[in-house]
């Protein structure tokens, strides 16, 4: 089986299976998944509280513990991703592709545009690729990966606001409140942020089930078991 090396495409058979994501992946993706559901959850009601909460005042401790899990969350959400970093350098080609588009290959933008042109109906089939087509690449470095970055660092600064200024938290994470202006925009941009990875993770179940179905290759199974299977010959 012929594969370019920087693109991932698949030039040429015979296709066998070939191992993809590695553990780490598969098992960080699941983590990110479980985590984001959880701070989307409970980010929301921290945002946009109920008007009222049943019950003495004095004894409830409804929203303590929904900031505490959000907190959690957020800490297992930001060392997954640092996992996720370091794993880039050290796995396999694909470990690096949301990190690191190739886009200074001539491969990868003819994939691209021929990716953009079976998504309009301008093409009968997809290509085939080892890891994660050039549109999908591009839409994971896009929104999940600076996505991502964007959320932790303005979590962290949120975080750090309830310790004060001249704390060591605020002495790392205030340059965040002082690029923003003040607390308020942190806390929109950051309740924005929700709402783009949530958009995000609309967009990938449906491309997931979609590719999965309509595609040349397995996908869904791909991030369980870590291998790429073939159902078609690739076009010339």
């Amino acid at each position: 089986m012929n594969i370019d090396r920087v693109s991932g495409q698949v030039l040429h058979g015979p296709l066998e299976p070939i191992y993809v994501y590695e553990a780490p992946v598969r098992l960080w993706h699941w983590v990110m998944m479980v985590a984001m559901l959880v701070l989307a959850a409970t980010g929301y009601l921290i945002g946009s509280p109920p008007p009222a909460i049943g019950g003495e005042a004095t004894f409830s401790y409804y929203f303590a513990w929904i900031r505490m899990i959000h907190f959690s969350a957020g800490m297992i959400f930001a060392v997954a991703f640092l996992v996720r970093v370091y794993w880039a350098f050290v796995g396999n080609h694909s470990a690096r592709a949301i990190f690191v588009p190739p886009v200074w290959s001539g491969r990868w933008w003819k994939g691209l545009f021929s990716q953009v042109g079976y998504y309009l109906f301008l093409k009968n089939e997809p290509g085939l690729w080892v890891g994660h087509n050039p549109l999908a690449q591009l839409a994971m470095f896009a929104m999940y990966t600076l996505g991502t970055i964007f959320i932790i660092v303005t979590g962290f600064a949120l975080y750090a606001e309830q310790w004060g200024w001249g704390t060591w938290p605020m002495n790392v994470m205030g340059w965040v409140f002082v690029l923003f202006g003040d607390p308020q925009e942190v806390r929109t941009w950051h309740h924005l942020a929700m709402w783009y990875l949530l958009l995000f993770a609309v967009i990938h179940v449906y491309m997931v089930f979609r590719e999965d179905i309509m595609s040349g290759q397995s996908v869904i199974g791909t991030m369980i078991n870590g291998i790429r299977m073939w159902k078609r010959a690739p076009k010339p």
